[in-house]
């Protein structure tokens, strides 16, 4: 599975709605959105469409007016989003339950590839599944409160650095509990 720029912005959006809701902030304008979460307008028009037409944003018109979450944060898997932006989770087709794709193996049966590709097909369905926009939120929160409201300075990374700490993954900081 590869997350495309559209999904990737479609869950950005979702997280960036939910902590508004969490914060009473209301309704978003797009043109904010776009600005706050650095995405191209017209790209994020037409996700918040989907999103919409699909009943997980509803949008205001008028002065006022933007987007806001339709729906309560706890009953919106990401998976659901993932989903609905991107289409299947397997990396291949013929290891997807959704969009199933006969493949090219002689014997599909008995592939030590395809078997492979299901587990890690249910290893990312059953991750995406288990948390709801409502943890992801959270743990943004979290991670914002731990971080303080002011930016680190950048600094130069060594070759040898981790760019994707492990520290800074999703269940390490949904597991940290203050000291």
């Amino acid at each position: 599975m590869r997350l495309t720029k559209r999904g990737e912005y479609a869950l950005r959006t979702m997280i960036r709605l939910g902590v508004a809701d969490r914060n009473g902030e209301g309704v978003i304008s797009v043109s904010s959105l776009a600005e706050q979460e650095h995405l191209p307008f017209k790209f994020l028009e037409a996700i918040l469409f989907e999103l919409r037409t699909a009943g997980y944003v509803e949008s205001l018109r008028g002065k006022h007016g933007g987007a806001r979450l339709a729906r309560p944060m706890s009953g919106i898997k990401m998976g659901e989003i993932v989903r609905l932006i991107d289409g299947k989770l397997a990396p291949i087709g013929c290891a997807s339950e959704t969009e199933y794709e006969k493949c090219t193996c002689p014997d599909e049966e008995h592939c030590g590839l395809r078997m492979l590709m299901i587990d890690v097909r249910n290893a990312i369905a059953n991750i995406l599944d288990r948390y709801t926009l409502e943890h992801v939120v959270e743990v943004t929160l979290r991670k914002q409160e731990q971080c303080g409201t002011s930016k680190k300075k950048a600094t130069k990374k060594t070759s040898k650095a981790r760019h994707a700490d492990p520290a800074d993954g999703f269940l390490a900081v949904l597991l940290d509990t203050p000291v």
